[in-house]
């Protein structure tokens, strides 16, 4: 049995330990300022600038640069397969350190990253992977959600929470229907479709709100019989509420992603749940394992954001305080 005095003499060894640790670290930091600012990392938005869902992601990228002393370069790939590519291909030829990007094709970018990878330059995913992950293209880790499980588990929630039954069709509306992230999340709502043995239909909105608004009263028009509307995205699940009612619909909605106008629709009733990526936590922790690579050669680790968490009426606080800040 240790005495009282043997494990106090030991804690505070230890905790002598962890600050002299801590110190050094931080003297270490001190000593290579100058070194770690040199450090370029290119942090690729795939969409165009301004979509709301990235605001979070690039204060938490931000933040992260700041806290570890080194530079970021913030570009914006508009969609664009093409498009991305070049900007990597830019940053190879510019000697960057790391590549941050979202793989949301699971073929286009592979070329570019792994010729980043033969040149010695550190790639890592966040938000959207490729789905294969490592196996899939040449990147180290990735920082983002599971989107089949998430899709999964927001599914079985409209199916319990609103009776949706065999032969029902539920509605999928998703910005761009072909990129990864809305391929995953279609296919966990469809398993939990499947097991009930409801239908569902996807229609890409692009980010445009006003349009994604449009195109959706449209197809709830042309599909009276819809019983649930699930947005795979933060356009349509914005406008989901809206177009049901601009349609003389009387349906549940649920979808993913978080802003003043998701969590207003949660609160009021009318969306059932929102599935919870933090963003903030996918652009921070991205920078942040970049930067303890380049600085320190700690291989970075995969991170699922978010987990399985849903908001809906019950956990709304801290959500619309901090929605389309780190939520």
């Amino acid at each position: 049995m240790i005495s009282i005095n043997k494990f106090i003499t030991s804690t505070l060894i230890s905790g002598a330990l962890a600050l002299s640790f801590a110190s050094a670290s931080v003297a270490a930091d001190a000593d290579h300022k100058e070194k770690w600012a040199k450090f370029k990392i290119q942090f690729l938005i795939w969409t165009a600038e301004g979509v709301p869902f990235f605001a979070p992601a690039l204060e938490g990228a931000k933040d992260a640069a700041a806290q570890q002393g080194v530079n970021i370069d913030i570009q914006y790939g508009g969609s664009n397969v093409a498009n991305q590519n070049t900007i990597h291909e830019t940053a190879i030829a510019s000697g960057v350190n790391g590549i941050l990007t979202t793989i949301w094709d699971d073929e286009g970018f592979d070329g570019v990253l792994c010729k980043a990878k033969e040149k010695g330059i550190a790639v890592m995913a966040y938000n959207i992977d490729d789905s294969k992950g490592t196996a899939g293209t040449c990147r180290m880790a990735f920082m983002g959600q599971n989107f089949v499980d998430t899709g999964y588990a927001l599914g079985q929630r409209m199916i319990k929470d609103h009776g949706l039954k065999k032969g029902d069709l539920i509605f999928t509306p998703v910005e761009f229907p072909n990129a990864v992230y809305a391929q995953l999340r279609h296919a966990g709502v469809k398993k939990a479709m499947d097991e009930i043995g409801a239908t569902t239909e996807i229609l890409g909105t692009d980010t445009d709100s006003a349009n994604a608004l449009n195109l959706m009263t449209q197809y709830l028009v042309g599909h009276p019989k819809t019983k649930a509307v699930i947005g795979l995205g933060l356009t349509p699940t914005s406008q989901a509420v809206r177009a049901i009612k601009d349609a003389g619909l009387s349906i549940p909605a649920g979808g993913y992603d978080v802003s003043p106008e998701v969590i207003a629709d949660i609160k009021s009733g009318a969306l059932t749940a929102t599935v919870d990526q933090q963003p903030y936590s996918q652009g921070f922790y991205a920078v942040t394992q970049m930067a303890l690579y380049l600085k320190y050669g700690l291989y970075p680790s995969e991170m699922a954001t978010g987990g399985l968490g849903l908001i809906d009426k019950t956990n709304t606080d801290k959500a619309e305080v901090w929605a389309g800040k780190t939520r």
